[in-house]
């Protein structure tokens, strides 16, 4: 939380985050499957109850003033977004992914787009629930196939890694209607040409960097 507290107070327009389910079902945001590279837990998170990984620490790996920082559940998330930001939401498996429909039942006034690697996961979503807005996640080379996917099951933005992009794919993106937002994208010459290509957004580790040299480029 005290990333996305952050994020919102350096002005960012949204937060990307992932979600996997603890053993007893609750959505919770944590990057990984497991739990030892950004907690002082061990093992999957699916084997851990949300209680028990509410215990966690999650924020002693970052720095010392982040010591006591807990692992929130996607609803605390949303509760906490409101109306103000947008919520990418990635998900890995469809039990994720009924959860965030679950929960955007319960919060519609929450700006969620959901995004994956999981093509197949992603049109399964859009079957169940037409008006969500998906993401679609890309990171080998032939593009386009992903694009057509994305195309066929109205994806609201296409995210390809960054080292990916292209102008064709800016182009054929422009031309579909479809936002293009590279990740990740923390070198400013990069975002100046990523800019210069036409892309609409891009996914940053240091939003307030970003959104500094994006004023200062409208003061000139």
């Amino acid at each position: 939380m005290a990333a996305f507290l952050a994020a919102e107070a350096a002005g960012a327009s949204g937060i990307e985050l992932d979600v996997h389910l603890s053993r007893d079902g609750v959505a919770v945001v944590i990057h990984d499957e497991t739990l030892e590279r950004t907690t002082n837990g061990q093992g999957p998170v699916s084997r851990r109850t949300y209680q028990e990984i509410r215990a966690l620490d999650a924020g002693s790996w970052f720095g010392p003033a982040f010591r006591g920082e807990g692992v929130p559940s996607l609803e605390e998330v949303m509760a906490w977004a409101g109306g103000r930001l947008r919520l990418n939401i990635e998900i890995k498996a469809a039990e994720a992914g009924l959860a965030v429909l679950d929960l955007q039942e319960r919060y519609p006034d929450v700006n969620v787009l959901l995004s994956s690697f999981n093509h197949r996961l992603l049109a399964k979503i859009h079957r169940m629930d037409p008006e969500l807005a998906l993401g679609y996640l890309v990171e080998v080379p032939l593009w386009h196939l992903a694009l057509k996917r994305a195309v066929r099951h109205q994806a609201a933005s296409f995210h390809p890694r960054v080292d990916r992009v292209s102008r064709a794919m800016v182009t054929a993106c422009r031309r579909q209607g479809m936002d293009i937002v590279p990740w990740t994208v923390d070198d400013l010459e990069q975002l100046d040409a990523l800019r210069r290509q036409g892309v609409q957004g891009v996914f940053t580790n240091d939003p307030q960097k970003i959104i500094q040299h994006l004023a200062r480029g409208r003061r000139r």
